[in-house]
């Protein structure tokens, strides 16, 4: 079965940083494109970053220089290193995967997600 576990939200200030992980099972990931999405109260779910299996990466604008996505595929694990936190960054924030390579960058195209979890940046 597979299955997709997200860690490492909280409460953290302004300026801040956090590290989410994502852990992976179940399935044949080292060949899969990973993501990280985002969705805030009252609003979409919205692209945050992905990383293809051959690790080449794509970011959301509003994170670009910010964000860091990366992967052990060791571990099954997959990381976003979020620094210069917002306000603005606070959401619920979800892992998914799909098998293929390439750079996906809409929710729909993702056939796997974590649980979620949340970010809260206070100013």
């Amino acid at each position: 079965q597979v299955q997709l576990v997200d860690s490492g939200g909280g409460l953290v200030q302004a300026g801040g940083s956090l590290r989410l992980s994502c852990v992976t099972s179940g399935g044949a990931f080292s060949s899969a494109s990973m993501a990280w999405f985002r969705q805030a109260p009252g609003k979409e779910r919205e692209f945050v970053a992905t990383i293809a299996w051959t690790s080449g990466t794509y970011y959301a604008n509003s994170v670009k220089g910010r964000f860091t996505i990366s992967r052990d595929v060791a571990k099954n694990t997959v990381y976003l290193q979020m620094n210069s936190l917002k306000p603005e960054d606070t959401a619920v924030y979800y892992c998914a995967a799909r098998y293929g390579s390439g750079h996906y960058v809409t929710a729909g195209s993702y056939n796997y997600w974590g649980q979620g979890t949340q970010v809260t940046v206070s100013s």
